[in-house]
């Protein structure tokens, strides 16, 4: 399999990852639209978080857009070193970071205080909920912070979890992209 950077510094450079039975990364296209929808004030110098990484695309997108650093957290060991090696091959190695664990585990081991936020679980993922509470927790997330949810189109997404309230819901394919911000829905 191979993936491509759709923009930023790095646009048009590719690296290479063994496909998985269980991976699905997020499309070129899909990609493109979400970092389109999010703007470039969203990205710059934006301390991001990459969950349920993959193949890393989307923080490696967000790190060749401009993001000062990214967490990324993947429960596959293989696909752990991928990432890292995808870093160092991008030069990027120095402003990301990769957590091997369970998502649910290693949320609670992280500082905060991140802008940007990428959750692309398994479309199997039943338990937004629980995991945009974990989001929430005070201090997790900057003031404004986003947090982008990538997930099934039939998945019924809250309109608001916890404070975290949707900007804007869009469809691609099977694919739907729910992006919210931190703070909580007038009216």
């Amino acid at each position: 399999m191979t993936l491509r950077i759709t923009g930023g510094e790095h646009r048009g450079r590719r690296f290479s990852l063994p496909r998985g039975s269980d991976l699905r990364p997020t499309s070129d296209r899909v990609r493109g639209a979400i970092f389109s929808i999010l703007g470039v004030d969203a990205v710059q110098e934006a301390r991001a978080l990459d969950l349920y990484a993959g193949s890393g695309a989307l923080g490696l997108e967000a790190l060749s857009r401009g993001a000062a650093s990214v967490d990324f957290v993947e429960m596959n060991r293989l696909r752990c070193s991928q990432i890292r090696e995808a870093l160092v091959t991008l030069g990027l190695g120095e402003r990301g970071i990769v957590h091997n664990g369970r998502v649910e585990r290693t949320l609670g081991s992280l500082e905060g205080k991140y802008g940007l936020v990428f959750a692309d679980p398994p479309y199997a993922l039943e338990d937004w909920d629980g995991l945009m509470l974990a989001l929430s927790r005070p201090g997790f997330l900057e003031e404004r912070g986003i947090v982008v949810a990538e997930h099934r189109h039939s998945t019924a997404m809250a309109d608001e979890f916890y404070g975290l309230a949707l900007l804007t819901r869009r469809r691609y394919g099977d694919t739907a992209i729910s992006i919210y911000e931190c703070g909580e829905l007038d009216g």
